[in-house]
């Protein structure tokens, strides 16, 4: 869980994916057209993948991936990422971690 916490902190937005979600990638690609670059830890290359799985769980994600952090909080997965877009609540969110775009 400690590890979680770490990574999931370690920059403004972080995706917890794996290298075969496409579902992770469109997360990914969403965040960037936002000018938003996030970290991104492919947990299946990750030794403690089973480990990371359970602590993403444990945080509240409804599945492991994908799991977005913003701000170091728990966003929740794609359907959560794509209703705040939608909404229009997700950009004013990650404005602080937009890159600058000039």
């Amino acid at each position: 869980m400690e590890k979680v916490v770490r990574m999931s902190s370690e920059k403004g937005v972080v995706i917890f994916s794996k290298s075969s979600c496409c579902m992770s990638y469109a997360v990914q690609v969403l965040f960037q057209d936002l000018g938003v670059h996030p970290s991104v830890h492919e947990i299946d290359k990750d030794p403690d993948c089973r480990e990371i799985e359970k602590a993403l769980m444990r945080l509240g994600c409804s599945t492991p991936v994908p799991a977005i952090f913003v701000g170091g909080k728990l966003v929740g997965s794609t359907n959560e990422v794509m209703s705040m877009h939608l909404s229009g609540s997700l950009v004013p969110l990650v404005k602080p971690f937009q890159a600058n775009l000039c």
